[in-house]
Parts: C-alpha cells; structure tokens; sequence
C-alpha cells in the first residue's frame, strides 16, 4: 500500500502556478529521491506537504496511507506522522533544545514523557549523530552553524519517528564526515511502516542510502522516474542530457 500517494497536484503561490500535476507513489518502507534544477519546484513540494498556508492547492490530492491530508493543518499533519527537515532551520532563541525536544514528543505521543527516559533517549540518539551533550544547554538553533542545524533536524525525526519524513536539502552545506553521519542516521532509520522523500541536488548522499527510487523534477512535475542509476546518469549528464526534449 502507498503510505504516500499524491495525485495530479497543481498548486499556486501568490497566483503564479508552481506545480503542475505532480504525480508521485511512495511505498511505505520506501526512500525516494527528487532531484532537480533550482526553480523547479521540488522545495514548494516539501512545504505543500507539510500544508504551509502560502502555498495554495488548485487541484488534485494528497493521499497519507489512502486518507486525504490536503485539508489539513500542518499540526493535525504533523500528528498523522508527517515531518519536514527544512532546508533553513528556523532559531529559537529562549527555548532549550530540551525544552523544545520534551514538548514536542508530548504532542507526538500524546502523553508527558518521563523525564529520565526521555533524558536517555535523547543523549544516545544525540551520540549516533556526534553531537556533543553541550548542545543541550542552547537554544534550538540559536548560533548553531548550518550542519549542527541539519543535525538538529534530523535528532528532531529520529525522536518523533515520523510515518513520512520530507528532506528539503539535508545534505545541502554539510562537509564529508558530517554528510556521512546524517546519512547513515537516516539508512538506521529505514523501517517497514516508515517512508522518506529525499529532495536533494546532489547523488553524494545517496552513495550511503539503500535507494529505491529516483525521481527528475523540472516544470512543476515529475518528468523521469527510474531506479538509482537515474541519480548516477544525472552525475553525469546533468539535467539537460538526461531531460532531452522533455524540457
């Protein structure tokens, strides 16, 4: 069954149409990438996702485990199990990574999470991520450079266990090792009832996922679809080579 199915979707923002008639099925269990060029849209993909209020559905669905999610808030999305890793983390500045973090799984979870388990959870799941337990005494992202900010984003998931996590660029502004430590936090993260929508512009980062699925977006839809070789052609390639006449 598709966890998420999105059906001949056209969205507006401010009057102008930036998506037109996206059509996309993703398994659940599923990790499939969308690459391509700047303008294309993928990133006005993520936050319809999410159901940012700038951007407007015209027409078409979007389907969470065969339920229709167009409609709603982003919260009551965010309850359904759908997370977004944003490509420019928003900072906090007086609320603890703690604080915030705590809150946060309560309203995931729907109950106030013991102190001391909660505690645990979070130092062992900051350690896989290497990140150092000074962070707990900061603001959430507050001074945080643009890597400890994506490191942040993807302790947020791995806490929360989203049904479907939406990645705008995660690997966008990360050096080598710090590239490979998301990566391999999000391959640990693969689970049967769990799918990730991976919207990257490079293939660097697919060298450490189990891939399933690749997607070419280019004039407000998906053009090329195809398996991890597609990524690899891209490298290569580049768009136009790949895209031909289809632009």
């Amino acid at each position: 069954m598709a966890l998420l199915e999105i059906r001949n979707l056209h969205v507006s923002v401010e009057d102008k149409e930036i998506l037109k008639g996206v059509n996309l099925i993703l398994p659940a269990g599923e990790i499939h990438a969308i690459m391509g060029p700047n303008g294309s849209g993928k990133s006005t993909l993520s936050y319809t996702l999410m159901g940012h209020p700038r951007y407007r559905v015209t027409s078409g669905d979007i389907l969470l485990n065969g339920e229709s999610i167009v409609n709603d808030r982003p919260d009551e999305r965010a309850r359904k199990g759908v997370f977004l890793c944003f490509q420019y983390p928003t900072s906090i500045p007086g609320v603890t990574l703690p604080n915030y973090l705590r809150t946060v799984l309560k309203n995931v979870r729907g109950q106030e999470v013991v102190i001391k388990e909660f505690r645990k959870e979070l130092k062992d799941t900051m350690s896989k991520l290497a990140m150092n337990e000074e962070f707990l005494k900061r603001y959430v992202n507050d001074g945080f450079s643009g890597g400890e900010k994506k490191r942040n984003e993807i302790l947020q998931m791995a806490l929360m266990k989203p049904r479907l996590s939406i990645l705008d660029e995660v690997d966008s502004g990360l050096d080598i090792d710090a590239l490979r430590i998301i990566a391999e936090n999000l391959q640990d993260m693969r689970a049967s009832d769990r799918s990730m929508l991976l919207i990257t512009h490079y293939q660097r980062i697919l060298n450490y996922l189990t891939l399933d699925r690749v997607h070419v977006f280019a004039q407000g839809r998906i053009l090329v679809s195809g398996g991890r070789e597609l990524a690899e052609k891209l490298e290569k390639e580049g768009y136009e080579g790949v895209l031909g006449a289809k632009t």
